[in-house]
């Protein structure tokens, strides 16, 4: 027997754990950790499982055309050519393309939590070079919230915690034990070195239980502790004044009377509408701040707090300082309010600022615990806000933006003109929002697609999405999908949605092609690795890559010269050419090649920040613009309250499943058979429900069954499910399905996936 290792890196979920792949005779039979990269210190059960994903019996690995109608239970598929197969879709695609490219709709699984990162820029290229507006990925629902809705606040995402330096990390709706475990080996090196942790999550999971403070809120009540926690520091003068002067819009002006930050053009008619306006302390007059944030030592003079009444053009308005303003958004949540709102004892929530404030710097982390709500923009705001208040921003043991590998970016954005991008649907409803990049809600497709508002959608051609059990119950979907004047769709396995395709092609798994993975994100040295994973066995039948798909693609329909002569290793090396790498360098180098990156903290005292006052920005001037709120503030959840359903259904992610994968994996199924739902035992016993039962739970959208595990740290109140199970012939364990779509965040479109009412009952044996 011949048995061969190869050191490559699990492209399943973002982690992007670096492992070896022993290979027998040329069969996968195993994956393990690799304890040199420097994210190889732990291994997922889902990684290793590879094996069973590679050879899993029940693989698409032919192209299939439909030969059924849509909504039966059997497609029919009849096995098809790549070339008939690839024919077709880009005969569908020219027709769309020349009848208005806005008909034209492509979709792309989460590159968070799939292997499709590999190609997630490709696809891109593909439907910005075919013009199309419309992308559906699951942004509202993962990444959104912490990748860019930051930027009002901060001009960019909200970076990663610079752990080997950080003095207490905060994370919050975020459990990195079950989708990031580099981030969690992490944490745990950070807490061996003296660092404290605080987990905000409704469940004690992961690090919860290790953590010098768990705080169990109510889910979606996140808002309201950030603002709790920003009013105790602030009352308690314990936070950063002079960054706050010097480097946000703290001391910008704002009219009481309609709310806007003053500027140069309220002051005379060539006055310039990029300065402020601030108070001078030690003049006592106003004065305009320029554009952009100076280092100058005289600005720590600024007002931060009071009250003025000074003389525009339009006549004599009162005003106040940007923090005055926050101060009393924040006053108005004493920790009694807090408690009362998120059920945490009042108590918790002071020593939760007593840490933060007794050992700085601060680091934190948030992620789909706090973004699938329909309040979601508003919590996400008002945490952002109190982590402005401690300075710790892009500084040492804060969150910092590493420097990352400057690999050319070949997702053509650009290539959409802003004219055709104004048709993005959702852009009208949310323009700060996912359409502004494109990227739409499947609720929006299905619409354009039933209804045609506000037109319609005949063509779409989607790299995976499981779009019937990722998403929420959204009421026009199967009709949708049956509707479809053609459904092309990429996958490893027939899944509920894949019976509605009219062509269904096989991709191979992440263990059968190449990867490149440039910066892999959870340390200053970890950024600085590029890696081109290998493939550790052949595509298994006829299965192919994403990429192949789409460079295939492009060929055929006249774009060669746009994917670089249609040439998928011309394009590797045109990407690689500016971090001066090749593709045959890193082939040469199987474990990673670590550039010499420098890491520069508080990069915004060269630079400022990147928003458009330059300042981090408490107070957003593009939300007032379209009606929204400019300060952070709390707003409840906008789901029904219903007195026959008492409890909180909220969801969470297990170890051994990732969205609606895997399950159809021995290993996988035999550490979870079934689906769960948790509940406390005061909750069950009211209910005659023991542990392992068999239990309903409904909602005024639907019901569900699954098996009861009783914990007894979850709120009596609160009931967490599971999602993405489809083995079973009724539903069950799929709780997305309970969960009205029609419930999401005005600003966002994220749904309320962690908090809708629900009643749970017992089922009795059949």
């Amino acid at each position: 027997m011949t048995t061969e290792l190869r050191h490559g890196y699990c492209a399943l979920c973002i982690s992007r754990c670096g492992c070896v792949g022993t290979l027998e005779d040329g069969i996968l039979t195993r994956v393990d950790a690799d304890p040199e990269h420097p994210t190889g210190q732990a291994l997922c059960v889902k990684a290793k499982a590879a094996a069973e994903a590679v050879y899993a019996p029940d693989r698409v690995l032919h192209p299939l055309r439909r030969t059924r109608p849509k909504g039966e239970a059997d497609p029919g598929w009849e096995r098809i050519s790549w070339d008939t197969a690839l024919d077709l879709v880009a005969g569908k695609m020219r027709a769309a393309i020349t009848q208005a490219p806005r008909l034209l709709a492509f979709g792309v699984a989460t590159p968070s939590g799939t292997a499709v990162a590999d190609s997630f820029a490709w696809i891109h290229r593909l439907a910005h070079a075919c013009h199309s507006p419309n992308l559906v990925f699951a942004t509202e629902n993962c990444n959104w919230h912490k990748d860019f809705a930051p930027a009002y606040t901060f001009g960019a995402g909200i970076g990663m915690p610079d752990y080997e330096h950080t003095g207490c990390i905060l994370l919050w709706g975020f459990n990195p034990a079950t989708s990031w475990l580099a981030q969690a080996t992490a944490v745990q090196q950070a807490r061996k070195r003296g660092a404290r942790l605080i987990v905000v999550d409704p469940r004690r999971a992961g690090l919860a239980a290790a953590a010098d403070l768990w705080l169990r809120p109510h889910p979606g009540s996140d808002g309201t502790l950030a603002l709790g926690l920003a009013h105790l520091l602030i009352e308690s003068g314990r936070y950063d004044d002079t960054f706050l002067t010097r480097w946000s819009d703290a001391p910008f002006l704002v009219a009481e009377d309609d709310g806007h930050l003053l500027t140069g053009a309220d002051l005379s008619a060539d006055g310039d509408s990029e300065q402020r306006v601030v108070w001078n302390e030690a003049t006592g007059t106003m004065q305009l701040c320029p554009s952009r944030p100076p280092n100058a030592a005289t600005e720590t003079r600024l007002a931060l707090r009071g009250r003025y009444t000074v003389q525009i053009l339009r006549g004599e308005v009162i005003c106040r300082p940007v923090f005055e303003r926050l101060v009393e958004r924040c006053r108005a949540w004493p920790s009694t309010r807090v408690a009362a709102v998120t059920g945490i004892p009042a108590e918790q929530v002071e020593a939760a600022a007593n840490l933060i404030a007794e050992n700085l710097p601060l680091s934190f982390f948030t992620w789909t615990g706090t973004c699938q709500h329909s309040n979601a923009t508003q919590n996400g705001r008002a945490i952002a806000a109190l982590y402005g208040l401690t300075g710790c921003l892009d500084a040492p043991g804060g969150n910092v933006w590493f420097s990352k590998p400057p690999v050319a970016d070949v997702m053509g954005f650009d290539w959409v003109s802003p004219e055709e991008r104004a048709l993005t649907l959702g852009r009208d409803e949310r323009p700060q929002g996912p359409p502004q990049k494109g990227w739409i809600t499947s609720r929006d497709l299905f619409r354009a697609v039933v209804e045609g508002e506000p037109y319609p959608i005949s063509c779409l051609i989607s790299f995976g999405s499981n779009f019937l059990l990722s998403k929420p119950n959204t009421r026009l979907s199967e009709a949708a999908l049956k509707q479809l004047d053609f459904f092309a769709l990429t996958e490893l396995v027939e899944t509920p949605t894949a019976r509605y395709a009219d062509l269904l092609l096989p991709v191979c798994s992440a263990w059968e092609r190449e990867g490149l993975q440039a910066g892999f994100q959870v340390s200053a040295a970890a950024e600085a690795r590029v890696q081109l994973r290998p493939a550790f066995v052949p595509p298994q039948g006829e299965s192919r890559s994403d990429t192949w798909i789409v460079f295939e693609l492009a060929k055929r329909l006249g774009l060669a010269d746009q994917f670089f002569g249609g040439d998928p290793e011309a394009a590797l090396a045109e990407m690689l050419a500016p971090a001066g790498l090749t593709p045959e360098a890193l082939r040469a180098a199987p474990g990673g090649i670590t550039l010499a990156l420098e890491t520069r903290y508080r990069k915004y005292e060269q630079n400022g920040f990147a928003t458009p006052s330059g300042r981090l920005e408490l107070h957003n001037e593009r939300l007032r613009g379209v009606g929204l709120d400019p300060l952070p503030d709390y707003v409840a959840s906008g789901v029904p309250n219903e007195p026959r359903f008492p409890l909180t259904l909220t969801t969470a992610k297990w170890p051994q499943y990732c969205h609606s994968q895997q399950r159809n994996q021995p290993s996988l199924r035999r550490r979870m058979p079934d689906p769960l739902v948790e509940i406390h035992p005061e909750a069950a016993g009211a209910h005659g429900i023991s542990d392992g039962d068999w239990l309903q739970v409904t909602t005024s959208i639907g019901g569900m069954r699954a098996r009861a595990k009783l914990d007894r740290h979850l709120a009596p109140d609160v009931v967490c499910a599971q999602y993405g199970w489809w083995q079973y012939a009724d539903g069950a364990g799929d709780a997305n399905r309970l969960i009205d779509g029609e419930c999401f965040d005005p600003v966002a479109g994220s749904n309320s996936l962690r908090n809708f009412p629900c009643q749970i009952a017992r089922l009795l044996p059949a």
